[in-house]
Parts: C-alpha cells; sequence; structure tokens
C-alpha cells in the first residue's frame, strides 16, 4: 500500500507524514507515530516557489507547484480515539538497501536517467506524480506508438535541439531559432535485452521530409507540407513541425521506426552534469575554441555546467571542424556520463539520484503514450536489463553530398554500407559482442569447416534470393564486391523455391572457395551443400548462393550473435576513450 493508502485508512492527513529530519535537514516520509523515520527523501525546507509554465515548439510543459517547506507536526489521531499501538511484531523499519539490480542501471542519456530514477531511487507516490509532472508531452498522433510494449524490441528517437530556452541560453543556437533537430540519437533495445544501439544521425544528412500532420494548441490538426533534399534537422521546428515529424523523416531515411522520442534542451547537459558533480572526457590535443569558449588541456578534465555544454557543441576542436567529428566526440561524452550515472558514488547518494531526478525529467519533452509514471517505470526496468558493454554507438555511414561542388556542407546516405546496418537493426541484430556465444559458434563453425580456404579474390559465385527481403541479392553482391573483395560474383536473380535457412551449393573441387565465402558470411556447417557448380556469366564454374529468410541483410554474419559493421566506426558505453 502507498503512502497515500495509509493515510486515509488511519484517517491521517498523507501531507502530515513528511516530517524534518534534524540530523539531515531533510523531511522523510513517517508511516506512523511509533515507526522509525523512512529515510524517503520529501519536500526540502526551502522550496523554491512555483515556476511558470513553459511552452515550446516540442509541447507543453508545466511543474507542480511547490509549498514552501515547513515543520510538519507528527499526524494527529481524531479526539476520543484509543493511542495507537506498535504494529505486532515489528520494532521498527530497517533502512532500504541498495539492490545489486540497482547497480547494473542503464543511464546513459537526459531520458534514460530520468526514466530508471522513477522506477529506482522516487519510490514515493507524491514523488512520482511530481516527477510526471516536470516533464512535458506532445501529441504526435500515429507517428508513435500508442503504447510501450515490455515483452518486444523498442526503437526511441533521442532528439537534442538547438532551442535557446532555459536560463543562460540566450547566446547558444542560432539567432531565433524555433528549434531545430540538432543532436539525434535512434536508440534500439533488443527484444532479449542483451544489447541496444545508438545509431546518430548527422543533422546536415540530406533526405526528403515527408508531409506531417500535426496537432496545434488549439486542438485543431493541420498538415505541414514535406520537404525534397532537405537537411534533417530542418524535419523539427521549421513551419510548425514537431517531433512527429522528425520520426517520419527517421522512418523514411532509414526504414526504422522509431515508437517514441524523447526531446532535450541545452539545460539537460549542464544540468545532468552538474548533479553528478561533473564528467570525464579526454581529448588527445588541447583545446582553444574562441566559438564555443572551450578550453581544455590535453588528456583528461572534468567538466560540467557550461563547460559540459561547450564540449558537445563545439565542431571546431575535432577532426576536420565538421558535425561528424562532432558526432563521435558526442558519442564519447554520452558513455562517460553513464559511466558516471552508473558509478557507486552516484548511485549510493540519494542526494545525487534526487537532483538527477530533477535535472532530467525538467529538461525533457516526450510523446503522450510514455508520459505517464507507470510508463516510465516499465521503461526503467527494461532498460537496466542491458549490460553497458553491449550498447554499440555508431553513426549512420554517409559520403560527400555530389550535388555540392565547391563547398562540401552535407552528406547523404552511403548505399553501399548504410543498408547492412539498417537491416541489422530492422532484424534485432546485435553489433556487439556477447562472448559466450560467439566463442560457441566459432568453435562449431571452426569444426564443420576445417580445411583450406581460397583467397576471396579467388572465389566464384552466383547469388540468388530465395526468400530473403527485396534487394537482398544485389545488396549482398555490393558488400561482397567492394567489402570483402569477393569480385567474381554476380546477380543472378530469384530462386525458384523460397527457402527458410540460405545455403551455399558447391562441387567437390570448390571446397576451398566455399569455406571461404562461409567464412566470410558467418555460414554454418550444414549450410554448404555438395552438390554441382553451374556456370557464369563468363561461362566458367561457380557456386551457388541462395538467400534464405534467415538472411538478416548484406554484411550481417548469419551465424553469429554480432553483426559486421564493414567500414563503420563504433565504440561501446562501457570504455573511455580520448576526442581528437
Amino acid at each position: 500500500m502507498d503512502a497515500q493508502g495509509r493515510g486515509r485508512a488511519d484517517d491521517v492527513d498523507p501531507a502530515d507524514q513528511w516530517v524534518l529530519n534534524p540530523n539531515t535537514g531533510e523531511y522523510e516520509l513517517r508511516l506512523g507515530p511509533s515507526a522509525p523515520q523512512s529515510g524517503i527523501p520529501g519536500p526540502r525546507r526551502a522550496a523554491a516557489a512555483p515556476s511558470p509554465s513553459r511552452t515550446g515548439a516540442a509541447g507543453s510543459r508545466t511543474t507542480a507547484p511547490v509549498s514552501p517547506g515547513r515543520d510538519v507536526p507528527p499526524p494527529r489521531r481524531r479526539r476520543g480515539a484509543p493511542p495507537e499501538e506498535p504494529l505486532p511484531g515489528r520494532r521498527g523499519r530497517r533502512p532500504v538497501k541498495q539492490t545489486s539490480k540497482a547497480k547494473k542501471s542503464l543511464l546513459w542519456t537526459g531520458g534514460t536517467m530520468a526514466f530508471v530514477l522513477v522506477a529506482g531511487a522516487a519510490t514515493g507516490y507524491f514523488y512520482l506524480k511530481h516527477l510526471e509532472g516536470n516533464v512535458g508531452t506532445t501529441d504526435v498522433g500515429d507517428a508513435a506508438a500508442s503504447n510501450f510494449s515490455k515483452d518486444e524490441a523498442f526503437n526511441i528517437l533521442i532528439i537534442g535541439t538547438d532551442k535557446r530556452t532555459g536560463e543562460g541560453n540566450e547566446g547558444y543556437g542560432d539567432a531565433g531559432s524555433v528549434g531545430h533537430a540538432d543532436t539525434n540519437i535512434l536508440l534500439h533495445v533488443a527484444k532479449d535485452r542483451t544489447n541496444a544501439t545508438a545509431l546518430s544521425i548527422p543533422r546536415d544528412l540530406i533526405v526528403d521530409i515527408p508531409d506531417c500532420q500535426t496537432k496545434q494548441e488549439d486542438g485543431t490538426e493541420k498538415v505541414v507540407a514535406g520537404l525534397e533534399d532537405a537537411r534533417f534537422n530542418r524535419s523539427l521546428g521549421e513551419s510548425g513541425r514537431d517531433a512527429g515529424c522528425t520520426m517520419r523523416t527517421v522512418e523514411a531515411a532509414t526504414g526504422i521506426k522509431p515508437d517514441h522520442f524523447v526531446m532535450a534542451d541545452f539545460n539537460a547537459v549542464k544540468t545532468l552534469t552538474t548533479a553528478v558533480d561533473g564528467v570525464e572526457v579526454c581529448v588527445e590535443k588541447a583545446v582553444d575554441d574562441k566559438q564555443s569558449k572551450l578550453v581544455l588541456p590535453a588528456g583528461k578534465s572534468k567538466v560540467q555546467g557550461e563547460r559540459a555544454l561547450a564540449f558537445v557543441r563545439t565542431r571546431h576542436a575535432f577532426g576536420n571542424k565538421g558535425d561528424l567529428d562532432r558526432i563521435k566526440a558526442q558519442q564519447q561524452f554520452l558513455g562517460s556520463l553513464m559511466r558516471k550515472m552508473t558509478s557507486g558514488d552516484t548511485l549510493t547518494s540519494p542526494t545525487k539520484l534526487l537532483k538527477l531526478a530533477e535535472a532530467a525529467t525538467n529538461a525533457l519533452t516526450v510523446d503522450k503514450a510514455i508520459g505517464k509514471v507507470g510508463t516510465l517505470k516499465d521503461i526503467a526496468l527494461e532498460l537496466k536489463k542491458v549490460p553497458t558493454k553491449n550498447i554499440s554507438f555508431m553513426t549512420i555511414p554517409v559520403k560527400d553530398n555530389p550535388a555540392e561542388t565547391v563547398v562540401k556542407a552535407t552528406v547523404i546516405v552511403d548505399d553501399s554500407r548504410a543498408p547492412a546496418i539498417f537491416d541489422a537493426i530492422k532484424n534485432d541484430v546485435s553489433f556487439t559482442e556477447v562472448k559466450k556465444q560467439e566463442k560457441k559458434e566459432k568453435a562449431e563453425v571452426a569444426a564443420r569447416l576445417k580445411g583450406t580456404k581460397s583467397a576471396a579474390s579467388d572465389v566464384r559465385v552466383r547469388i540468388l534470393n530465395g526468400g530473403a527481403a527485396g534487394g537482398s541479392a544485389q545488396q549482398q553482391l555490393a558488400y561482397l564486391q567492394t567489402e570483402e573483395g569477393v569480385t567474381k560474383s554476380e546477380n543472378a536473380g530469384n530462386a525458384e523455391a523460397t527457402l527458410a535457412r540460405t545455403t551455399l551449393e558447391y562441387a567437390p573441387d570448390q571446397a576451398d572457395q566455399a569455406r571461404r565465402l562461409a567464412d566470410i558470411m558467418g555460414l554454418s556447417g550444414s549450410a554448404l551443400k555438395p552438390g554441382k557448380s553451374v556456370t557464369n556469366a563468363q561461362g566458367l564454374p561457380a557456386m551457388t548462393l541462395t538467400l534464405g529468410k534467415d538472411f538478416k541483410g548484406a554484411g550481417v554474419k548469419l551465424s553469429s550473435s554480432a553483426a559486421a559493421a564493414p567500414g563503420v566506426d563504433k565504440s561501446t558505453a562501457d570504455k573511455a576513450q580520448c576526442a581528437s
């Protein structure tokens, strides 16, 4: 039974159960006159005055007013009622200990932080409702899922806007900006919760922004016309586009449908890093960026507040001074922030946890389906299951926009590499090494495929589509030729029959070639079918590779729990790196 229920059962006003602890200066929840104080944090003595409502392009946000603190008297009993006796067999409540699960919490973005804290650190009903009141919501219609499923894989689009709202942010972002999609990460959490992928989407990626139906403040609906060949960041803010428009743009560009969104402003970085007393970052060379005002010595430094925001905003300190290198630095920053949030000194400090809860929820706007306290709790519990070593950060593979002949300011999707990434995420394939499973699979393949292997350039193979997604044969052909050097390969169209599993048929004298291709594709020994060779377009004998329904995408190894990401830089959340 929650605190509210207990208060009503005893005819005690729930507000009277918050008692000032003179030793800590904090208010704590007392559930009965004979019970010791619970240790659950309550209102502070000098609470701030109610904050005014905040409204922006992302939707409305309201913060519940908090009454000034006061010394609360003990619960009053009714006139004539007998004195209350201690509950039988209970001499007092013991302090609640941190569980081992709490120490494994996944807290690596502002949005995730809020969800986990709601589930773990602030279990009081009133405080949960207070946090829920902090979070702004936007109705994006069918762009988002109508509910959150605990039994399926899910995709959350994390959006960082450049809107100049909040104290001290007047000098950031473009003057008069309505809040563009400046930083974008598509977080995919696997169905079995063993892994997650954080895919960054460059703001300068050229895409087609589809028509988007939005809901106005007065309840009416408006369709905002789409754009062709536009920068991705224009999918939010401009012409009244909301986060649902950004979600639709992600689906149009990648084929991956986001289920929900979490949007944060500049204040998220400042308040979260301050709440944990700073985050460690590392740079290979000293930084003195006049535009972002970031000054750092070479090596490791601790940043928080304005300095942390400068780190994630700077583009001129890293690499070629463009957005792609800034994305890498942001990914390294997020990994470091996550490690700090899951560190022992954070998880064991109620003060830090409450600061994080307030900071995160105040900086967030989400879709309506996940704006409720129960849903936030469910998401938190699912995110806590993912090991940090199996969280991959990567960026959509891109290349320079060929339409720009003088100044290269924008990029386009690299069609030779990106489809493998998109397909892996859509098919819930991990980009991280699950060591136990990988070791087992490698031993199995090695036992079945013992023998010499031909060079990749000597492999001759015709590729048929026998049940894979449309275009798979051509995509796999491009991957084999450009990434693996199997140049003597060709697309032979559709197979006569549909296969559940991919097969490779070869003649006895092609066994060395078959082993090489099996090694490249992660084919198990059972996928190799001794048989006859066929004649390729050059009139030479070749093997036949038939892609079945189990084919997960170009470059994705079939027998492995880890997907190959050819030519794509990736990092994991558990390892510290230096920005260069």
